[in-house]
Protein backbone atom coordinates (compact mmCIF):
# COMPACT_ATOMS: atom_id res chain seq x y z
CA UNK A 1 0.00 0.00 0.00
CA UNK A 2 1.26 3.41 -0.82
CA UNK A 3 0.44 7.04 -1.47
CA UNK A 4 0.02 7.86 -5.15
CA UNK A 5 0.57 11.57 -5.69
CA UNK A 6 -0.83 13.68 -8.51
CA UNK A 7 -2.28 17.11 -9.16
CA UNK A 8 -5.74 15.76 -8.33
CA UNK A 9 -4.50 14.42 -4.97
CA UNK A 10 -5.25 10.77 -5.71
CA UNK A 11 -4.02 8.18 -3.20
CA UNK A 12 -3.71 4.60 -4.36
CA UNK A 13 -3.26 1.38 -2.52
CA UNK A 14 -2.75 -2.22 -3.65
CA UNK A 15 -6.09 -3.90 -3.41
CA UNK A 16 -4.53 -7.29 -3.04
CA UNK A 17 -3.11 -8.80 0.09
CA UNK A 18 -2.38 -12.24 -1.27
CA UNK A 19 -0.40 -14.59 0.92
CA UNK A 20 1.86 -17.54 0.11
CA UNK A 21 3.70 -19.08 3.04
CA UNK A 22 4.16 -18.54 6.77
CA UNK A 23 7.35 -16.63 7.42
CA UNK A 24 10.21 -18.51 9.01
CA UNK A 25 12.75 -15.72 8.47
CA UNK A 26 10.71 -12.92 10.03
CA UNK A 27 10.87 -12.55 13.80
CA UNK A 28 7.63 -13.47 15.58
CA UNK A 29 6.85 -12.20 19.06
CA UNK A 30 3.90 -12.24 21.44
CA UNK A 31 5.23 -9.29 23.41
CA UNK A 32 3.62 -5.94 22.52
CA UNK A 33 5.98 -3.10 21.66
CA UNK A 34 3.24 -0.51 22.10
CA UNK A 35 -0.39 -0.47 23.06
CA UNK A 36 -3.07 1.69 21.46
CA UNK A 37 -5.99 3.08 23.45
CA UNK A 38 -8.63 0.35 23.69
CA UNK A 39 -6.17 -2.43 22.94
CA UNK A 40 -5.78 -5.41 25.26
CA UNK A 41 -2.53 -7.31 25.76
CA UNK A 42 -2.34 -10.94 24.59
CA UNK A 43 -3.14 -13.49 27.30
CA UNK A 44 -2.00 -17.07 27.74
CA UNK A 45 -5.05 -18.52 25.98
CA UNK A 46 -5.06 -16.16 22.99
CA UNK A 47 -3.38 -17.18 19.70
CA UNK A 48 0.23 -16.09 19.39
CA UNK A 49 1.74 -14.24 16.44
CA UNK A 50 2.86 -17.44 14.72
CA UNK A 51 -0.58 -19.02 15.01
CA UNK A 52 -2.36 -15.87 13.84
CA UNK A 53 -0.18 -15.60 10.74
CA UNK A 54 -0.82 -19.28 9.98
CA UNK A 55 -4.58 -18.85 10.40
CA UNK A 56 -4.53 -15.77 8.18
CA UNK A 57 -2.63 -17.70 5.53
CA UNK A 58 -5.15 -20.55 5.64
CA UNK A 59 -8.06 -18.10 5.45
CA UNK A 60 -6.64 -16.46 2.34
CA UNK A 61 -6.25 -19.74 0.49
CA UNK A 62 -2.97 -21.31 1.58
CA UNK A 63 -1.14 -23.05 -1.25
CA UNK A 64 -3.56 -21.62 -3.83
CA UNK A 65 -1.99 -18.20 -3.26
CA UNK A 66 1.52 -19.45 -3.93
CA UNK A 67 0.31 -20.82 -7.28
CA UNK A 68 -0.67 -17.34 -8.49
CA UNK A 69 2.23 -15.94 -10.52
CA UNK A 70 0.51 -12.81 -11.86
CA UNK A 71 -2.53 -10.67 -11.06
CA UNK A 72 -4.63 -8.12 -12.87
CA UNK A 73 -7.13 -5.99 -10.91
CA UNK A 74 -9.72 -3.86 -12.68
CA UNK A 75 -12.32 -1.51 -11.22
CA UNK A 76 -12.82 2.10 -10.24
CA UNK A 77 -11.41 4.52 -7.70
CA UNK A 78 -13.71 7.17 -6.21
CA UNK A 79 -11.96 10.16 -4.64
CA UNK A 80 -13.24 13.15 -2.62
CA UNK A 81 -15.43 15.33 -4.79
CA UNK A 82 -17.08 12.32 -6.38
CA UNK A 83 -14.56 11.90 -9.19
CA UNK A 84 -14.36 8.35 -10.53
CA UNK A 85 -11.21 7.04 -12.17
CA UNK A 86 -10.76 3.70 -13.89
CA UNK A 87 -8.32 1.52 -11.98
CA UNK A 88 -6.03 -1.10 -13.51
CA UNK A 89 -3.14 -2.86 -11.80
CA UNK A 90 -0.85 -5.62 -13.04
CA UNK A 91 1.83 -7.40 -11.03
CA UNK A 92 4.29 -10.21 -11.59
CA UNK A 93 5.63 -12.57 -8.95
CA UNK A 94 8.65 -13.68 -11.01
CA UNK A 95 10.08 -10.19 -11.47
CA UNK A 96 8.60 -8.44 -8.42
CA UNK A 97 7.18 -5.86 -10.81
CA UNK A 98 3.97 -3.82 -10.79
CA UNK A 99 2.19 -1.34 -13.04
CA UNK A 100 -0.71 0.88 -11.94
CA UNK A 101 -2.91 2.96 -14.20
CA UNK A 102 -5.63 5.51 -13.37
CA UNK A 103 -7.61 7.11 -16.16
CA UNK A 104 -9.81 10.22 -16.03
CA UNK A 105 -11.11 12.24 -18.98
CA UNK A 106 -8.79 10.49 -21.40
CA UNK A 107 -5.64 11.09 -19.35
CA UNK A 108 -3.84 8.14 -17.74
CA UNK A 109 -1.55 8.31 -14.73
CA UNK A 110 1.00 5.48 -14.75
CA UNK A 111 3.29 4.29 -11.99
CA UNK A 112 5.47 1.21 -12.41
CA UNK A 113 8.30 -0.72 -10.81
CA UNK A 114 10.32 -3.09 -12.99
CA UNK A 115 11.95 -5.04 -10.17
CA UNK A 116 14.85 -2.60 -9.83
CA UNK A 117 13.64 0.96 -10.43
CA UNK A 118 10.39 2.91 -10.37
CA UNK A 119 9.04 5.39 -12.91
CA UNK A 120 5.86 7.35 -13.53
CA UNK A 121 3.86 9.41 -16.00
CA UNK A 122 1.85 12.29 -14.49
CA UNK A 123 -0.23 13.99 -17.20
CA UNK A 124 -2.26 15.96 -14.63
CA UNK A 125 0.99 17.66 -13.67
CA UNK A 126 1.72 18.46 -17.30
CA UNK A 127 4.19 15.62 -17.69
CA UNK A 128 3.59 13.26 -20.60
CA UNK A 129 7.01 11.60 -20.56
CA UNK A 130 8.03 8.88 -18.10
CA UNK A 131 10.36 10.05 -15.33
CA UNK A 132 12.29 8.10 -12.74
CA UNK A 133 10.89 7.97 -9.21
CA UNK A 134 12.72 8.96 -6.06
CA UNK A 135 14.23 6.13 -4.02
CA UNK A 136 11.48 6.42 -1.37
CA UNK A 137 8.73 6.26 -3.98
CA UNK A 138 10.35 3.30 -5.71
CA UNK A 139 10.75 1.47 -2.40
CA UNK A 140 7.06 1.95 -1.63
CA UNK A 141 6.09 0.73 -5.10
CA UNK A 142 8.38 -2.29 -4.70
CA UNK A 143 6.41 -3.21 -1.57
CA UNK A 144 3.21 -2.86 -3.55
CA UNK A 145 4.48 -5.34 -6.13
CA UNK A 146 4.44 -8.15 -3.56
CA UNK A 147 1.71 -10.61 -4.50
CA UNK A 148 2.07 -12.20 -1.05
CA UNK A 149 1.39 -8.91 0.72
CA UNK A 150 3.65 -7.33 3.33
CA UNK A 151 2.80 -9.66 6.19
CA UNK A 152 3.82 -12.96 4.65
CA UNK A 153 6.33 -11.53 2.22
CA UNK A 154 8.46 -10.86 5.31
CA UNK A 155 9.58 -14.46 4.81
CA UNK A 156 11.78 -13.02 2.07
CA UNK A 157 12.09 -9.34 2.95
CA UNK A 158 12.67 -9.86 6.68
CA UNK A 159 11.19 -7.93 9.58
CA UNK A 160 9.58 -8.59 12.93
CA UNK A 161 5.93 -9.56 13.53
CA UNK A 162 4.58 -8.57 16.94
CA UNK A 163 1.33 -9.65 18.63
CA UNK A 164 -0.39 -6.58 20.07
CA UNK A 165 -3.39 -8.38 21.53
CA UNK A 166 -6.92 -7.33 20.56
CA UNK A 167 -8.57 -4.02 19.68
CA UNK A 168 -12.08 -2.92 18.81
CA UNK A 169 -12.65 -2.15 15.12
CA UNK A 170 -16.19 -0.85 14.57
CA UNK A 171 -17.63 -3.26 17.13
CA UNK A 172 -15.41 -6.23 16.27
CA UNK A 173 -12.73 -7.24 18.76
CA UNK A 174 -10.00 -7.88 16.19
CA UNK A 175 -6.63 -9.56 16.62
CA UNK A 176 -3.83 -7.04 16.15
CA UNK A 177 -0.43 -7.77 14.59
CA UNK A 178 2.34 -5.35 13.68
CA UNK A 179 4.98 -5.96 11.04
CA UNK A 180 8.10 -3.85 11.42
CA UNK A 181 10.16 -4.04 8.24
CA UNK A 182 13.94 -3.93 8.24
CA UNK A 183 13.81 -0.41 6.75
CA UNK A 184 11.65 0.80 9.66
CA UNK A 185 8.28 0.96 7.88
CA UNK A 186 5.40 -0.44 9.96
CA UNK A 187 2.15 -2.17 9.00
CA UNK A 188 -0.48 -2.92 11.64
CA UNK A 189 -2.97 -5.64 10.73
CA UNK A 190 -6.39 -6.17 12.31
CA UNK A 191 -7.76 -9.69 11.75
CA UNK A 192 -11.39 -10.70 12.08
CA UNK A 193 -11.64 -13.12 15.06
CA UNK A 194 -13.93 -15.50 13.15
CA UNK A 195 -12.47 -15.54 9.64
CA UNK A 196 -8.89 -14.36 10.35
CA UNK A 197 -9.11 -12.16 7.25
CA UNK A 198 -7.76 -8.61 7.32
CA UNK A 199 -10.45 -6.04 8.06
CA UNK A 200 -8.16 -3.05 8.63
CA UNK A 201 -4.52 -2.14 8.01
CA UNK A 202 -2.60 0.93 9.15
CA UNK A 203 0.55 1.75 7.20
CA UNK A 204 3.32 3.98 8.53
CA UNK A 205 6.27 4.83 6.30
CA UNK A 206 8.60 7.71 5.44
CA UNK A 207 8.39 9.36 2.04
CA UNK A 208 10.63 12.24 1.06
CA UNK A 209 11.70 12.61 4.69
CA UNK A 210 8.19 12.90 6.13
CA UNK A 211 6.25 10.25 8.03
CA UNK A 212 2.93 9.26 6.44
CA UNK A 213 0.23 7.15 8.06
CA UNK A 214 -2.61 5.69 6.02
CA UNK A 215 -5.42 3.40 7.11
CA UNK A 216 -7.33 0.92 4.96
CA UNK A 217 -10.62 -0.86 5.65
CA UNK A 218 -11.13 -4.03 3.63
CA UNK A 219 -14.31 -5.91 2.75
CA UNK A 220 -16.34 -7.79 0.13
CA UNK A 221 -13.92 -10.70 -0.08
CA UNK A 222 -14.32 -12.94 -3.12
CA UNK A 223 -12.57 -16.10 -4.24
CA UNK A 224 -10.15 -16.02 -7.18
CA UNK A 225 -8.36 -19.23 -8.19
CA UNK A 226 -8.92 -20.61 -4.70
CA UNK A 227 -7.64 -17.50 -2.90
CA UNK A 228 -9.64 -14.71 -1.24
CA UNK A 229 -9.17 -11.04 -2.07
CA UNK A 230 -10.94 -7.87 -0.87
CA UNK A 231 -12.98 -6.24 -3.64
CA UNK A 232 -13.81 -3.11 -1.63
CA UNK A 233 -11.23 -0.90 0.11
CA UNK A 234 -11.90 2.39 1.90
CA UNK A 235 -8.78 4.40 2.73
CA UNK A 236 -7.35 7.73 3.78
CA UNK A 237 -4.74 9.45 5.95
CA UNK A 238 -5.04 8.59 9.64
CA UNK A 239 -7.11 11.26 11.41
CA UNK A 240 -8.46 12.76 8.18
CA UNK A 241 -12.06 12.88 7.01
CA UNK A 242 -10.87 12.70 3.39
CA UNK A 243 -11.61 9.17 2.21
CA UNK A 244 -11.50 7.32 -1.07
CA UNK A 245 -12.77 3.94 -2.16
CA UNK A 246 -11.65 1.28 -4.58
CA UNK A 247 -14.34 -1.04 -5.91
CA UNK A 248 -13.06 -3.87 -8.07
CA UNK A 249 -15.08 -5.39 -10.89
CA UNK A 250 -12.79 -8.37 -11.24
CA UNK A 251 -9.40 -9.82 -10.33
CA UNK A 252 -7.78 -12.22 -12.79
CA UNK A 253 -5.04 -14.58 -11.70
CA UNK A 254 -2.22 -16.08 -13.77
CA UNK A 255 -2.79 -13.72 -16.67
CA UNK A 256 -0.36 -13.60 -19.58
CA UNK A 257 1.96 -10.61 -19.50
CA UNK A 258 2.67 -9.41 -23.03
CA UNK A 259 5.42 -7.05 -24.03
CA UNK A 260 7.31 -4.96 -21.48
CA UNK A 261 4.61 -3.19 -19.42
CA UNK A 262 6.90 -2.64 -16.42
CA UNK A 263 9.86 -1.12 -18.29
CA UNK A 264 10.25 2.65 -18.49
CA UNK A 265 9.49 3.89 -22.02
CA UNK A 266 12.36 5.46 -23.88
CA UNK A 267 11.79 9.15 -24.52
CA UNK A 268 11.33 9.80 -28.23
Amino acid sequence: MRIFSSAICVALFTPVLALSAVSSNAGLSNDPVAKSPGATSPDATAPGATELVAKNLAARGGAALAAIHSLRMVGKLTVPGGFELSFNELKSRATGAVRLELTLQGLTIVQAYDGKEGWQIQPFEGRKDAVRMSDDEARALADEALIDGYLLASKVTGGNIVNLGEEDVDGTLAYKLRLIQTDGDEFTYYLDPDTYLEIKIVEKRRLRGAEQQTEYELGDYERVLGAYFPFSIDSGPVGSSQRQQINLDHIDGNVAIDGLPFSQPVKK
